[in-house]
This record gives C-alpha cells, sequence and structure tokens, in this order.
C-alpha cells in the first residue's frame, strides 16, 4: 500500500482502541523524530517499553563499577551514556571527579589497546546491552584468549529480550501489539517473539528505523489486531532465524541466566553471564541482585514496562531532568523520559 493510503488509514481509523508498545528505544526516538503520534487517529496510543539497556540497569551495578573504579590498579572502562546513570550512592561521572579512574570509549575492542598500553593495570569493561551487543563482548573474549591478554575483565549487565516481553504481556498492561525491535532481530531472529506472539495472540512486527518504516509497522499492527503472529517488515537485514554465526560466537563464551532489571526485579532466563569456564574473565557479574532507587518518587520501574507515561511522574521536569536525573529512563538519549523531556523542550 502507498504511504499516503497508510497516513490516511492510520489517521482515521476508528476501530477499537489499541494501545501499542515500542520496544526499542532507538524506535521510541524515530517515532517522535518524524511526529508520527500526530498522524494517528486517537485511537492509537503509542507506549514506550523497556528497549534501553542503560535504563533496566540496577542499582548494584552500577555501585560495583564505582568501587572497582576507586580501586588501586583497576580502571572501569565503558560506553558513554552509562556514566551518569545512577546507582545507590552516586553515578561513575561523579566517582571520575573524586578520583575515580574511568575511561570512556567507542567500542569494547578499544579496551585491547589500553589493556597492552598498561599491563599493571586491570581494566574491567562494563558489559550492558541486548542480543545486538552481546557478540562484540564475545569477540572480546576471544581476542583475548588469542592475545594472552591477562589484564582485562568484564562486568555483565547483559539482558535478553524474550522474557522481559513475557513479563509485560503478563502484567496486565493491556498492550494490543508490539513493534519489535529489529536491531535484536538481527542476531536472534524474528523468531525471538514467537512465543509470546502466539502464548498472548498479540501481533509483533519486525520494523525498521525510519519514519515509512514505522507507519508500515503500525499499519500492520492495526490490521493484525487479535493475532498471535510475528511478521518481518525489516527483511532487507532480518530473516527468521536472525545471525546464526553470531549466535554462535555468543553461545561459545556466555550462558543463559536470571538477571535483574531496574525497577522490574528478576526475571528468570533473561540475562547473559559468562560460562564457568571463562569465569577467569568474570569482575564479579552474578552477585548484582540489589536495586535501589535514589529518589522513591522516581516512576521509572512502571515508565519501562508502559504502566505509566513519563509527563505522569511526579517528579518530571520538576527535580527529574537530563542534567539532573534521578531515575536511569532519562539519562540515556534511548531513555523514554529523556526523549519525552526533548519533545517538550
Amino acid at each position: 500500500m502507498e504511504i499516503e493510503k497508510i497516513k490516511e488509514f492510520l489517521g482515521s481509523y476508528e476501530g477499537p482502541r489499541m494501545k501499542i508498545m515500542e520496544i526499542c528505544g532507538s524506535h521510541t526516538g524515530a517515532i517522535h523524530k518524524n511526529g508520527i503520534p500526530k498522524l494517528l487517529s486517537e485511537n492509537i496510543e503509542l507506549i514506550s517499553g523497556p528497549g534501553c539497556p542503560v535504563c533496566v540497569t540496577p542499582s548494584a551495578y552500577i555501585d560495583r563499577l564505582i568501587e572497582i573504579s576507586k580501586e588501586e590498579g583497576r580502571c572501569v572502562v565503558s560506553f558513554g551514556d552509562l556514566l551518569r546513570v545512577p546507582g545507590s550512592r552516586g553515578s561513575l561521572s561523579e566517582a571520575m571527579g573524586k578520583g575515580g579512574r574511568v575511561k570512556m570509549v567507542y567500542s569494547p575492542l578499544d579496551i585491547l589497546k589500553l589493556a597492552k598500553g598498561e599491563p599493571a593495570t586491570e581494566f574491567v569493561f562494563a558489559a550492558i546491552g541486548f542480543e545486538t551487543t552481546a557478540p562484540v563482548y564475545a569477540i572480546l573474549i576471544d581476542s583475548l584468549i588469542r592475545d594472552n591478554i591477562k589484564n582485562v575483565k568484564i562486568l555483565t549487565a547483559m539482558k535478553t529480550m524474550e522474557m522481559a516481553v513475557d513479563y509485560i504481556c503478563s502484567s496486565g498492561g493491556g498492550i494490543d501489539g508490539f513493534i519489535a525491535p529489529g536491531h535484536v532481530c538481527v542476531v536472534a531472529g524474528a523468531k525471538e517473539f514467537e512465543a509470546a506472539a502466539e502464548k498472548y495472540a498479540l501481533p509483533f512486527v519486525v520494523s525498521g528505523f525510519t519514519g515509512e518504516d514505522i507507519l508500515k509497522t503500525l499499519y500492520l499492527l492495526v490490521k493484525n489486531r487479535g493475532k498471535g503472529r510475528v511478521i518481518n517488515a525489516y527483511g532487507s537485514v532480518v530473516t527468521y532465524d536472525g545471525n546464526l554465526a553470531a549466535q554462535e560466537m555468543i553461545d561459545k563464551y556466555f550462558e543463559r541466566t536470571d538477571a535483574v532489571w531496574r525497577g522490574i526485579g528478576e526475571l528468570k532466563g533473561s540475562g547473559l553471564a559468562l560460562r564457568t569456564e571463562y569465569a577467569g574473565f568474570d569482575a564479579g557479574s552474578r552477585e548484582l541482585v540489589e536495586d535501589i532507587k535514589i529518589n522513591r518518587a522516581c516512576a521509572c520501574d512502571k515508565v519501562i514496562i508502559g504502566a505509566m507515561r513519563p509527563e505522569e511522574c511526579p517528579l518530571f521536569k520538576k527535580v527529574c531532568s537530563p542534567m539532573n536525573p534521578q531515575g536511569a529512563c532519562m539519562v540515556s538519549p534511548e531513555g523514554t523520559c529523556n526523549t519525552h523531556f526533548a519533545i517538550e523542550g
């Protein structure tokens, strides 16, 4: 169908009210960048999900990174968007201001050069992310073994989407369909959401990230309301089985484990941890299960499962802003609160 006809359909839709969740933070940004909510009928509501890795990382993980940064002879290496995420006792950024040693990089593999340059320092990479990022961490472990580098460890808080989506579907949030994350499905395949689609009789459409991609995805979701099926609308890069070579690399070094999601709690089998035979590369990941709010009024736990909009949080744009985040959803540009803050100006 031509895009103009799709716009007309979505704008004039008068069928049963639909609540559609975009799981991925990149989709949240693309939806608002393209002004898509203004093109939709009042009977189509878009709501954001837990698809930002920074937003679902528990406070104990941040606290442990801060401790490591202050230990003699050790240095934390991280992506930039993790630096301002609050733990229960501050952030990595604040730790740096107090003498903690933290380096920001753009790729986990940048740590190899750091480790070779300072063999007396132990570098610890903050390994967060979903299925999309996990293959890079597997390549990192592969490189450490190949090059016999002994002064690098990783602290893992990696998550997988399947169980988180199952939790959202079973929590009574009234979601009628999901925009499935294209990035995750490149690695895991469109089959990642098949079980949830069938179990809850809900449509999932794997989507690209342009405005046109998302409009076509919404059209497919509305037309398939009440049908438990997965539709791959991002066929240029996503297949049913996904990237088998990447999956093999992940399985070589990591295994499924229970994981704590910030604001949600523990979800069985929703994390990835180093296999026992590679435990020598682990900086102590499995013990990090505590999750404490720095501000009890923060509603990030409700925002990330779509039970509350950012604007409904009592802290939003009052004491919580990108410059003074009270919760993780306000930190990353892919966080729901951060995106809504930018829209409202």
